[in-house]
């Protein structure tokens, strides 16, 4: 029994533990691109630049600052990049790059509430902005990458729950 309440314990707090990690902080960097419309062309383009730069900009790190150095040092790439995604895909539409802190709609992401309000963000407008929008977090490294865009790197899965059984109880 008393293994059980232990068990029980420990799960009910790294569920408290979870959720302020990823519900309460404003210590996190989000990820927006608004597509123009939800016509199926501009979905494709979006889901096209935010595969594009997903390479530069989904980096695993501890560090907010390593996070926030790589998005200003690429901000020349990402312009280029989406610029060569419209090129490749003959898109022919505006599009507007904001780094800063930046209006964020409520969102649930992962389970987790994240409140509307004003977040550190990268984001990425294209056209109108009126259509659905790709949205992850930077940091902490929360964005899913696609299994097929991992160049046949092996994936290392890793359980919250072990991870933290392993760092604060043995």
């Amino acid at each position: 029994m008393k293994k059980i309440l232990i068990v029980a314990s420990i799960l009910v707090l790294i569920i408290i533990l979870d959720v302020k990690e990823y519900n309460s902080t404003r210590d996190d960097i989000r990820f927006r691109v608004v597509a123009n419309s939800n016509s199926p062309r501009d979905i494709l383009i979006k889901e096209k630049v935010v595969n594009e730069l997903s390479k530069i900009l989904f980096i695993d790190s501890a560090n907010i600052n390593e996070v926030d150095d790589n998005i200003y040092s690429n901000l020349e790439n990402i312009e280029q990049i989406i610029d060569d995604v419209f090129e490749n895909n003959n898109y022919n539409k505006n599009y507007t790059i904001s780094y800063g802190l930046n209006e964020i709609p409520r969102k649930v992401y992962h389970g987790k509430l994240y409140e509307k309000g004003l977040y550190k963000s990268l984001v990425i407008e294209i056209g109108e902005g009126k259509g659905n929008n790709y949205f992850c977090i930077l940091y902490p490294s929360l964005c899913v990458i696609d299994v097929e865009e991992n160049d046949g790197k092996k994936i290392k899965y890793n359980f919250r729950i072990k991870e933290f059984i392993k760092d604060h109880i043995l």
